[in-house]
């Protein structure tokens, strides 16, 4: 039976949060072909993971009988982030866009999941798990656009999920989700229409492909 870890971070709820919206089509699709599989769904910014304070993150380099009691209750909770992700047959993640970055609370839980020598290093436990980013952004960001420049959310998490965990890294890409409310984007609609339907087509198509490829 296979295993999705499902990690949402949007600060929206439902329909008005794009990464979401497209994080459950691909879900649903999901479930439909694994109707024995298990989802681990983490919704962090609902139920925020800690950030790494200065006992978890030393735990990392001590030996467990040398830990303190603060470390070593820190570290459980970074071990039960890890373990999730090394269970998992795929992984989804809604990255929104902030101030042209991803949300804090994501950021915590990648501190947590990072640990160099288990999850980073020369041999990631995760290492070639299919992750899926959707990365939903309120204008474009796009080569060739002018903010192509600020384009920090796919360069960033394609440095830690692939570069450091080793991930299989897949990113969809809603944008322009700013235009049906901001009046000043009122004639980019048509354009932000397109690019969900776009990512609703996505999310759909590789989830299919990812369960016959998890099949096979």
């Amino acid at each position: 039976m296979a295993t999705l870890l499902h990690i949402d971070s949007s600060v929206l709820p439902g329909e008005a949060s794009s990464s979401r919206s497209v994080g459950d089509a691909f879900r649903k699709v999901w479930e439909e072909q694994h109707p024995e599989g298990t989802v681990i769904y983490r919704d962090v910014a609902a139920d925020p993971v800690p950030h790494i304070t200065a006992d978890a993150h030393t735990a990392g380099f001590a030996a467990p009988s040398e830990r303190t009691p603060g470390q070593s209750a820190a570290f459980a909770a970074r071990v039960k982030l890890i373990e999730e992700l090394e269970q998992a047959d795929a992984v989804l993640i809604g990255a929104p866009m902030y101030n042209f970055s991803i949300p804090s609370t994501l950021k915590a839980w990648l501190d947590n999941v990072i640990l160099l020598g288990r999850t980073a290093g020369e041999t990631p436990s995760a290492q070639g798990t299919p992750v899926t980013v959707v990365a939903s952004r309120g204008g474009s960001y796009a080569p060739g656009t002018p903010r192509e420049g600020n384009e920090f959310v796919q360069n960033y998490l394609e440095s830690v999920l692939k570069g450091t965990l080793r991930l299989d890294l897949n990113f969809i890409v809603p944008e322009l989700t700013m235009a049906p409310r901001n009046p000043a984007m009122s004639e980019l609609i048509p354009l932000y229409e397109a690019s969900r339907e776009r990512a609703l087509e996505e999310a759909t198509t590789k989830a299919k492909e990812l369960a016959a490829r998890l099949a096979s």
